[in-house]
């Protein structure tokens, strides 16, 4: 199985078609929505017809069927049926319909698989060495990162992006069974990003947060001697099935790991730098520290 069928076969019964106006457009097409429009446009072609040919057929503009085709609208109701008559009723288009989904707005192109595959997970470990893991960041201190994007965010991408970063943390309490592992590096929590304030408020975050019995935390101490993880930021997860996965995240990209043996040596690195880290009680004690300095 690879990541697709993974990720398939964690995500597939969310997925659900959503009724679209032919005005709106699509700001962050999903990979079904492509995936649909390549369907159509194959459909088509094989029939012989011009896009013009299919707008006359399914009533819609020739705009609207170029951004069906290209994955940047979500198609409503009456096109996919009118589409599946024109083009030989065939069935694949109203069952393909059925698992279309939207693209997740505010989230990073490349880190959308990962976001999908951890919403399903039994089990996610992180380790962080450049800032608070996302799932443990307070309001002010994601803005204060949003804010420091480069190049300069709008008013409304700013905004998505915060949205999106606390809907991922619904997780932590709607998923009170699975545990959540994280291992974070002490120069980050001692980083001011945002100002004394928020730093402030970002600790109070994270002791609230790694309060419940299903987080963990365990802080990289500054004269650490040994390290496991130098080579950077790392994430895995355990899906339904058993199968593990690993992200790696840099500039501007993101890499999901399905290959089992590359998996097998992250989670060895990500087990010895436990051992290497404070224990969360004594982790815990640090952020409080930390916090009295404030």
């Amino acid at each position: 199985m690879d990541i697709a069928e993974a990720e398939a076969t964690i995500t597939g019964t969310d997925t659900r078609a959503v009724p679209q106006g032919e005005g709106e457009r699509e700001p962050h097409p999903s990979d079904s929505l492509r995936t649909f429009g390549a369907v159509v446009q194959a459909l088509r072609e094989h029939a012989g017809l011009s896009r013009n040919d299919l707008a006359a057929v399914v009533k819609y503009s020739k705009h609207t069927v170029e951004s069906v085709e290209l994955g940047r609208r979500m198609p409503d109701k009456a096109f996919v049926e009118r589409a599946e008559g024109a083009l030989g009723n065939t069935g694949a288009l109203r069952k393909a319909a059925r698992h279309l989904s939207r693209g997740e707005a505010g989230l990073a192109a490349w880190f959308r698989r990962w976001a999908r595959l951890e919403r399903e997970a039994v089990s996610l470990c992180t380790y962080e060495c450049r800032l608070v893991p996302g799932l443990l960041q307070s309001e002010a201190y994601a803005r204060a990162l949003f804010e420091n994007r480069i190049p300069l965010l709008t008013d409304e991408q700013l905004e998505a992006q915060v949205a999106a970063r606390l809907e991922r943390q619904r997780m932590l309490h709607e998923r009170p069974t699975v545990p959540f592992h994280f291992i974070v590096e002490e120069a980050v929590l001692r980083r001011r990003l945002g100002g004394a304030d928020v730093r402030r408020e970002q600790l109070d975050y994270i002791l609230e947060r790694t309060a419940r019995r299903n987080v963990t935390l365990q802080i990289m101490p500054l004269e650490a001697e040994y390290h496991s993880c130098m080579d950077g930021p790392l994430r895995l997860l355990e899906t339904p099935d058993g199968r593990r996965l690993a992200y790696s995240e840099g500039q501007e990209s993101g890499r999901l790991i399905s290959d089992s043996k590359e998996v097998r040596v992250l989670q060895q690195r990500y087990d010895t730098l436990r051992s290497q880290a404070l224990h969360p009680k004594d982790s815990r004690a640090l952020l409080e520290r930390l916090r009295g300095e404030t």
